[in-house]
């Protein structure tokens, strides 16, 4: 077997993920780790094809996504060669989890709760976001999660969950599972679409520690994502505002036409 690949993970031809996807995510997997180095040609698409038993046209699809993420680049009659680590990209709309979407792009992501899940009447009247937050004076489970990356804070998340879909939500223990992972595994459920709003704006002292940003100055700014979830028979059922600072990782959204 050619050198490298193996140490990547196969994958699981069960799952309703993409294959192509789940092999975008297992060669990033392998650059974030060193398997594969700065300057290396990756295998070839036949012995990619051979490897995970899926076709070459999977293949090019799982490059191309390596491509745009800036972790490759493809060069004509040579191959593709794996690119020095520069900004790396996040599609940071996943309707699988914000942790799935940070892992796909080959990035460990540590998470941990500010404060207590709590459940209650939700005031907005220090809201900042474009988008008005569904659960506006409603009762909802309310948390606010921060995310790091080896270390440093990358975003922080505000989290609105509706107690009538998500019931019991404070038994669970946020900071080992994911919430995404929660909704699936507990509640059986999995978002069916989502929208959400993106905007620049100044934020809070308390926010700037959260994110490990220097409030000395005035206008410490941060990029806002206003989300909401629709499930099967509940609209708008969770919301969150999640705010990332974009120093050390581009956030994109990757647009697809229909097939």
């Amino acid at each position: 077997m050619i050198a490298g690949l193996a140490q990547v993970p196969s994958l699981n031809l069960g799952s309703p993920v993409p294959l192509y996807h789940q092999l975008a995510t297992s060669l990033s997997t392998a650059i974030a780790q060193g398997v594969f180095q700065p300057g290396d040609r990756l295998p070839s698409e036949p012995e990619l094809a051979r490897r995970f038993g899926v076709t070459r046209p999977t293949v090019r699809q799982a490059t191309r996504l390596l491509a745009e993420r800036r972790l490759v680049e493809a060069k004509r009659g040579s191959g593709t060669f794996v690119l020095a680590p520069g900004k790396q990209q996040v599609d940071l709309f996943s309707l699988a989890g914000t942790l799935d979407a940070f892992e796909q792009s080959g990035v460990r992501l540590e998470r941990r709760l500010i404060g207590k899940i709590k459940k209650g009447r939700v005031d907005c009247s220090a809201s900042e976001g474009l988008v008005s937050n569904p659960f506006a004076g409603r009762i909802a489970y309310q948390f606010r999660r921060q995310s790091r990356v080896e270390g440093r804070p990358i975003l922080v998340e505000d989290f609105y969950v509706d107690p009538m879909i998500f019931p019991e939500l404070e038994s669970y223990n946020l900071s080992v599972k994911s919430f995404a992972r929660v909704v699936r595994e507990h509640y059986f459920l999995r978002p069916v679409r989502g929208h959400q709003t993106f905007q620049t704006l100044s934020v809070s002292e308390e926010l700037a520690a959260a994110l490990g940003l220097d409030h000395s100055g005035a206008g410490t700014a941060a990029l806002l994502v206003c989300r909401t979830l629709d499930f099967p028979g509940a609209p708008a059922a969770v919301y969150v505002e999640l705010r990332c600072r974009t120093d050390e990782f581009v956030f994109s959204q990757t647009l697809e036409g229909d097939a």
